[in-house]
């Protein structure tokens, strides 16, 4: 019988990993799906200014069943810019080596700027030296490369930035994709436990108010880091206490829902504020904002904003149990996001710690399950470039992902 015929998949973007025939279909992560496939041979291609390779050779074995891709080797030229996008702010900073250290370039008001573009241009006009590549993050789901900010109107489009000179290859990742996948470079010096549980082996969380409410994930995936974003910030939030059941109903729902966003994000705090007034008839507060409700409740811990952070956290705390118990995470949750950083004064480890493992009947899960906070806004872009350094220990659909001229 003639051997099938044999077709390779090629991306605009991407170097070609596996030819594809009658055998099993692999994707970027070695992973088989229902049809038959071999890995193919090595494929790689240069070029002369530098760039992209990738490289995957099958694991030699000695069992049944279809190999498994065992080496990834992917390089991103530099220097490199890292960025992260949300609703509110740009954070840019540049290495101009793998493993290197980072320099921040700005942060910059999205609301400022017409498009991505410009406001990166912002950052690396007055650089030293041009970066050649991007890793970036954004605020919103991301697909075909491109991500349009939940909170924000720009549109981050990795092959148009290549289009406008902007850089020559880049890859493009979910916020919180990312904050995941930085859980395992954050240095030492940007976190700070709550409570005294030492975390263990096993999945991550990583979650954070800011603009919106961010939920990401990291397992371990055959040696390397698999990140599993979510839209966990849009699931419902019932009152569990009697302050809750007061309070809550005073807050706008979404289509009737109240989701955990409406409550736990930047707008969420002013929105509970004001739930929080009406509910015990004080005087309303028209015009205050986050930043005045943070300010004044840092200011007095015994007034009326102060008692609203301190519920902020403590359903933030539970919140947190919550995807704690969810995602099964042994291995310890992350605080991330803008607001906490500023209320730290507010936090008290006991009570937080109480209302994140007051899950009965699985107490006793949350209780083993270490807490800690990341005290710099800057932390991501660790991650990022240490994503661009190895992205072999990463296990990223790569193929989805990456974007060059």
């Amino acid at each position: 019988m003639a051997a099938p015929a044999k077709r390779v998949t090629t991306w605009p973007c991407f170097y070609p990993i596996f030819q594809q025939g009658a055998g099993r279909k692999w994707s970027s992560l070695g992973c088989p799906g229902r049809e038959a496939q071999r890995p193919a041979r090595r494929v790689r291609r240069r070029r002369r200014s530098g760039g992209l390779c990738v490289e995957v050779r099958p694991e030699q074995r000695s069992s049944p069943g279809p190999p498994v891709p065992t080496s990834l080797s992917i390089a991103l030229p530099y220097p490199i810019v890292v960025g992260d996008i949300g609703g509110t702010n740009a954070r840019f900073a540049l290495q101009l080596e793998p493993n290197g250290p980072l320099a921040l370039l700005g942060r910059f008001k999205t609301a400022e700027f017409a498009s991505v573009a410009l406001a990166l241009a912002a950052a690396t006009v007055p650089a030293p030296v041009r970066p050649r590549s991007a890793v970036l993050c954004a605020a919103g789901p991301v697909a075909d490369r491109r991500c349009a900010l939940t909170n924000a109107s720009w549109v981050i489009d990795g092959p148009e930035l290549v289009g406008l000179g902007s850089v020559e290859e880049g890859l493009l990742l979910n916020d919180f994709e990312a904050q995941a996948l930085s859980l395992p470079a954050l240095p030492p010096e940007v976190v700070e436990p709550i409570g005294a549980v030492r975390p263990g082996e096993g999945p991550q969380v990583v979650l954070g108010p800011g603009t919106g409410l961010g939920v990401g994930a990291l397992v371990r995936l055959d040696g390397r880091y698999a990140p599993l974003p979510s839209e966990g910030g849009h699931v419902d939030l019932a009152a569990t206490d009697a302050e809750e059941e007061r309070v809550f109903p005073h807050v706008r729902r979404v289509e009737g829902r109240l989701t955990a966003e409406a409550i736990l994000s930047g707008p969420g705090l002013v929105a509970l504020h004001h739930a929080r007034l009406q509910a015990h008839g004080l005087p309303p507060a028209p015009g205050v904002d986050g930043v005045a409700i943070v300010n004044a409740a840092l200011a007095d811990h015994a007034g009326a904003e102060a008692d609203t952070v301190r519920l902020f956290i403590r359903v933030l705390a539970r919140f947190a149990g919550d995807m704690a118990i969810v995602f099964g995470a042994t291995g310890g949750v992350t605080l991330a996001g803008g607001i906490l950083p500023r209320v730290r004064a507010l936090l008290d480890p006991a009570a937080f710690r109480a209302a994140f493992e007051n899950k009965p009947p699985v107490e006793a899960l949350p209780m083993r399950i270490a807490t800690r906070l990341v005290t710099s806004p800057d932390a991501v872009l660790h991650g990022m470039a240490a994503i661009a350094s190895d992205p072999a220990r990463y296990a990223l659909d790569y193929a989805e992902r990456l974007w060059s001229r």
